[in-house]
């Protein structure tokens, strides 16, 4: 289960909402080994595409050093799709490469709402899991 503050749910809703037609990206990090998501990073999509994304190499790099060196990891891994449900494409299967990661979809193909998913994905193999939204992480 994904256990996320509410506030980072809506920074990655806005992200998603903010560069559509084209598919958002980014990853919330937090503290090695506590599953627990706290900081939010906006990433650039390098395609600049509604149909994929990739991490810019030079952004992502730098990201993964910064995090290391704060003795955090990626807990969250997001993308937006901006036509279709919030369900990973093959692509997105094959590129998920941190295992520990929950890899968190947001549709934005209606305008009106958003769909929020997340999944865990190990050696190709995908299991939904449900997301719980919390204010606060002391008081959940």
């Amino acid at each position: 289960m994904l256990v996320i503050r509410a506030d980072l749910v809506e920074a990655m809703v806005a992200h998603a909402r903010a560069d559509h037609p084209d598919e958002a990206c980014g990853v919330i990090a937090g503290p090695e080994g506590s599953d627990r998501p706290e900081r939010f990073i906006a990433m650039v999509n390098a395609e600049r595409s509604p149909t994929f994304y990739r991490f810019d190499s030079g952004e992502q790099l730098k990201v993964w050093r910064e995090m290391d060196a704060a003795d955090e990891e990626p807990v969250v891994i997001y993308h937006s799709h901006t036509a279709t449900e919030a369900y990973p494409s093959r692509t997105d299967i094959s590129y998920a490469s941190e295992p520990n990661a929950h890899y968190v979809l947001v549709s934005t193909r209606d305008p009106e709402k958003h769909e929020l998913r997340s999944y865990r994905i190990l050696d190709g193999d995908v299991t939904e899991e449900p997301v719980r939204i919390v204010d606060d992480y002391e008081t959940a």
